[in-house]
């Protein structure tokens, strides 16, 4: 379950990051375009979690100083006042994104202040950069950073092992860091500033996960996993004298030096046949804890043991709590209580069914207890109590059989600890969440403890698409692992993802410009359709049908009106269907695999892209016709947008530093482009609410202008850009996606590849809130009850100006004489007090000319009678009724 993560962050990057890593931030600044800044407020859409969390680090001098990183989304600092995570990568920008991957962290127990991380995402060509150290003297509110001639893999396999990097618990300014791809052993002597190879540590590692793997991710050495201090063998000012290193080898696994790291020697009687994943010691009372398994995970192991080495004696012993031939899963996440010499927990981190397990003992090993037991088979007797309320998706909307339960107790369970001051804290990581709980010994008397997500303010999904339609909720995710959400409140983690189905990765998602109740999304599912539909904006989903063929989501297209979609999935070529895909006919005209999108006005109107050609339909993405526009990006790393409100207006952004790069804008459905010269890079572009006085929406982009990386805002069709991120707020790469939300200026949500949705709200009030709208002249309202049914109804109301002026803002009026109540509103905003209604405009459609008129629509409740308003007044016009 949950197991694409890897390709989460390859997928989005191979669209077009990885043709070529962007320039230095130095280049000469374009000579036509104006850039000024502005104040953001930036905060993440909460979803709480979403990602794998491979490790959690306690400082063991200072109580509740804790860490966690991510495989993708940087690493955090606990806040006990808040029991919330902060982010402490955020800085890391668009050249190093590789830096949010991370593979090791460090807290000093000499020096609390600080803190060290070990980054880099991939040691193959995915990722182009090197891995470094980050060293922090202010517990990771700032970072220096000391560059390494290899590549560090915080997402490749075996990344839940560890911890790699540790400070000496008595001379602070020694390091050590495991390293992968045979780079060995590696020690630093300035607290992190410089790093120099361990020459004489006798093995690399030689274990991969799958030598036939051509792209390196999953053939490559393991390497060196973990380093751990016998802190009795030092004094406060000396080198600790006996240091552990764990060697992802099976047949010799681990390693010490008695002599402070001059020399090294395997040690001997050592099982073998196993990885260690986790070396953990109990100084007080001289054992070295063993956490092992056949697979270096953290989705791999099939078979593991459990074993303790007595530091004085050099006996080692076999702990293990079941027998080798009862384990289907490895030994990794691993712990022991240091208030209690003696008590040592474990997981089973790679049993994915029914569920994960973890073991304790309060004897050293010598008798365990697990979190749960089967009764008479399949019901199972729990020692805990699952509270997921913080995080209700938790439950993945699931109603399994048993011995399944729905909360998992979890999977991918390589991080395990408990907290150093407090025996009744324990903290683990997740392939979904942190768990913790603060009643752990009741474990030992015998009742239930509760286990609660304990991630608040750690964001780690990955996104790929966003929508923020002009009705209903603000915004809509497509997220990598756990599908996606529906946002009603941005502060608040919704109740549940997407369901029915649940797409493990959902790829694209959009919705009817003028019937945003209508929504589509596509995805990918190990079996079941990629695609599925709602008609309530995305509160109820339900499946499509897919053509044959498709083998993962691709990118979708909603027309105007709803009425019909336009599908380019992974596996067949682009298909278009009218209704809600119960049946499908093949496009013509166009290449599979292209990049589809819709025109926001006409829903006949439909553009796509591939390989340096666009593409536009007429008639409903029945055929395509490739436009004889030129220049455009060669490859396929390319977005592209309609924009709301007017027909054929289309901004494309996208390219490669080896071509065209940039930002182009088309006014005729794509038949020519201009590129806009001031912008030297673009990868994104969204659109929101317009600034007051503003003709035009709001442009959005992830882009470079001016030699500067970062997410600008245009309020005047790209003429000028404001960069509204800093340099404290970057997130790595923010490539997949962007969107304005039409309802609030100046707000703007953004994709992040780790750090879930972002989204800033400006410090400039200029666009903050509408005018009271004064349009002059008559006025004509079109009042239709489309659809009605027992409780309900859905009507469309046509407001046009027939009057000699243009209106640049309207607020219309009128009162429901039978109790109606509006449950949702479409293409404009609505505020209703008793019977009385206003209806105003939104950001991109309070322009009416002489002659023109605006719609929009809602639904509603009824009882008895649904008779129709008898009156309409636009301000204080009464208009003519229809």
């Amino acid at each position: 379950m949950r197991r694409t993560r890897i390709l989460t962050a390859v997928l989005a990057l191979a669209a077009g990051l990885l043709a070529g890593a962007p320039p230095a931030l130095g280049a000469n600044p374009a000579k036509d375009v104006s850039i000024t800044a502005d104040t953001y407020t930036w905060k993440n859409a909460r979803i709480d979690g979403g990602g794998f969390v491979p490790g959690i680090v306690f400082n063991r001098k200072e109580r509740n100083l804790a860490y966690a990183r991510t495989d993708i989304g940087g690493a955090y600092r606990w806040q006990q006042s808040s029991k919330t995570w902060t982010p402490l990568l955020d800085s890391v920008g668009w050249d190093d994104w590789g830096h949010t991957g991370v593979v090791s962290l460090a807290s000093d127990s000499v020096d609390p202040d600080r803190v060290y991380a070990a980054v880099g995402t991939y040691t193959n060509s995915w990722d182009p950069g090197n891995g470094a150290v980050m060293r922090s003297a202010d517990r990771g509110a700032s970072w220096q950073k000391a560059d390494l001639p290899f590549k560090l893999g915080g997402n490749m396999p075996g990344r839940g092992m560890g911890e790699r990097l540790v400070v000496d618990p008595n001379r602070n300014s020694v390091l050590y860091l495991g390293a992968p791809s045979g780079k060995g052993l590696w020690r630093s002597t300035d607290s992190g500033a410089s790093w120099s190879q361990v020459a004489n540590f006798p093995n690399v590692g030689n274990h991969v996960q799958d030598p036939s793997d051509t792209s390196g991710y999953a053939s490559d050495n393991q390497g060196i996993v973990w380093v751990t201090f016998d802190e009795s063998t030092g004094t406060a000012g000396n080198a600790t004298r006996t240091v552990y290193v764990g060697v992802a080898d099976k047949d010799n696994a681990v390693y010490r030096s008695t002599d402070a790291g001059a020399t090294w020697s395997r040690v001997a009687g050592q099982p073998t046949g196993y990885l260690a994943h986790k070396g953990v010691l109990d100084a007080a009372n001289g054992y070295l804890y063993l956490a092992y398994s056949d697979k270096g995970g953290p989705y791999d192991g099939g078979k593991g043991r459990l074993w303790r080495y007595a530091t004085a004696t050099g006996t080692w012993t076999d702990i293990s709590p079941v027998a080798e031939a009862d384990t289907y899963y490895g030994f990794s996440g691993l712990t022991v209580d240091r208030q209690r010499p003696g008590t040592v927990m474990a997981t089973a981190y790679s049993s994915w069914w029914p569920d994960t397990q973890i073991f304790r003992s309060t004897d050293s090993g010598g008798t365990w207890t697990k979190a749960w037991d089967y009764t008479s088979y399949p019901d199972r007797a729990n020692r805990y109590t699952m509270d997921v309320s913080s995080s209700p998706w938790l439950t993945w909307g699931a109603n399994p059989s048993p011995p399944e339960q729905t909360p998992k107790l979890g999977w991918m369970t390589e991080a395990l600890e408990i907290d150093p001051f407090d025996s009744n804290r324990m903290m683990y990581g997740t392939g979904a969440t942190i768990y913790g709980t603060e009643d752990l010994t009741k474990w030992d008397s015998g009742s239930r403890f509760t286990v609660r997500p304990m991630v608040q303010g750690l964001e780690e999904t990955a996104v790929n698409d966003l929508a923020s339609p002009p009705s209903g909720a603000p915004l809509l995710s497509a997220l990598g692992d756990v599908g996606g959400f529906r946002h009603t409140d941005l502060a608040k983690v919704p109740s549940m993802m997407f369901t029915q189905p649940n797409f493990t990765t959902t790829t694209s998602l959009d919705f009817a410009e003028t019937n945003p109740n209508t929504f589509v999304r596509v995805g990918n599912l190990d079996s079941g359709p990629h695609i599925a539909f709602s008609t309530d904006n995305g509160a109820n989903w339900f499946a499509g049908t897919d053509p044959s063929g498709v083998s993962g989501g691709g990118t979708v297209a909603a027309a105007a009106d709803g009425g019909r979609f336009v599908w380019s999935p992974a596996g067949a070529g682009v298909h278009y269907t009218t209704g809600f895909g119960t049946s499908w006919q093949a496009s013509g005209g166009i290449p599979a695999g292209a990049v589809v999108e819709s025109d926001r006005v006409d829903p006949k109107v439909f553009y796509g892209f591939k390989s340096g050609k666009f593409y536009v339909s007429s008639d409903g993405g029945a055929s395509f016709t490739a436009s004889a526009a030129s220049g455009l990006p060669s490859g396929d790393s390319v977005r592209f947008k309609a924009l709301p409100g007017t027909k054929g207006d289309v901004w494309l952004a996208g390219g490669a530093t080896d071509g065209a790069y940039g930002l182009w804008h088309s006014t005729d459905a794509g038949a020519t482009f201009t590129k806009l010269s001031g912008v030297e890079q673009a990868d994104t572009i969204g659109f929101g609410r317009a600034a007051t006085g503003a003709s035009y929406q709001t442009l959005y982009t992830s882009a470079k202008i001016g030699g500067v990386r970062g997410i600008f805002r245009s309020t005047d069709k790209g003429a000028t850009w404001t960069r509204i991120n800093d340099d404290a707020h970057q997130w790595g790469w923010t490539g997949a996606a962007i969107t304005g939300d039409p309802r609030v200026y100046g707000r703007v949500y953004v994709s992040t590849n780790g750090r879930g949705v972002v989204y800033g709200d400006t410090s400039d009030t200029g666009g903050g809130s509408d005018p009271t709208p004064t349009p002059t002249g008559a006025c004509t309202v079109t009042y239709k009850v489309t659809n009605q049914w027992a409780d309900g109804f859905q009507a469309e109301v046509r407001l046009a100006n027939t009057g000699s002026s243009a209106w640049s803002g309207w607020s219309l009026g009128w009162s429901f004489a039978d109790g109606q109540r509006i449950t949702q509103l479409w293409n404009a905003e609505y505020t209703q007090s008793g019977s009385a209604v206003t209806a105003r405009n939104v950001g991109w459609n309070g322009g009416v000319a002489a002659g023109s008129s605006v719609s929009f629509g809602f639904t509603g409740s009824w009882s008895g009678t649904n008779s129709r308003p008898a009156a309409f007044k636009l301000g204080d016009q009464t208009c003519t009724v229809q």
